[in-house]
C-alpha cells in the first residue's frame, strides 16, 4: 500500500490545496474566508504547505495595505494529484485489509 502525505491529509491543508488547485492565485483573506479558519490557525498551516513546497507565497502592497497572495505550486499539483490517486487506490482495494471469511 503506498503512504498517504501526512502534510496533505490534515483536513485544513487539503482544503486549502483543493481551493488553491482552483484559482491562479489567491490571497490570504480570501482563503480565511473560504475555508473559515482563524488568521493564527491558517498561517501555520500556510507555513507548513510552504515549507513543503506544495504553495508559493507574494507579499505585496496595494497602496500602503500588506496583501499575501498564494499559489499553489508545480510540486503542490503532483502531490495533491498523486494524494487523490493514493486515495483512489485504497477505495478500489477496500483499504488492504483482509475481507472477513
Amino acid at each position: 500500500m503506498k503512504p498517504i502525505d501526512r502534510t496533505i491529509h490534515e483536513p485544513a491543508r487539503l482544503r486549502v490545496l483543493t481551493l488553491l488547485s482552483g484559482v491562479k492565485e489567491a490571497d490570504f483573506s480570501f482563503i480565511l474566508g473560504a475555508l473559515r479558519l482563524t488568521n493564527g490557525n491558517l498561517s501555520v498551516h500556510m507555513r507548513k504547505l510552504e515549507d513543503a513546497g506544495y504553495v508559493s507565497m507574494a507579499k505585496t502592497f496595494v497602496g500602503r495595505v500588506p496583501k499575501t497572495m498564494f499559489s499553489i505550486t508545480p510540486r503542490g499539483k503532483r502531490a495533491l494529484e498523486k494524494y487523490w490517486r493514493t486515495l483512489d487506490e485504497l477505495r478500489a482495494d477496500g483499504g488492504g485489509s483482509p475481507r472477513p471469511q
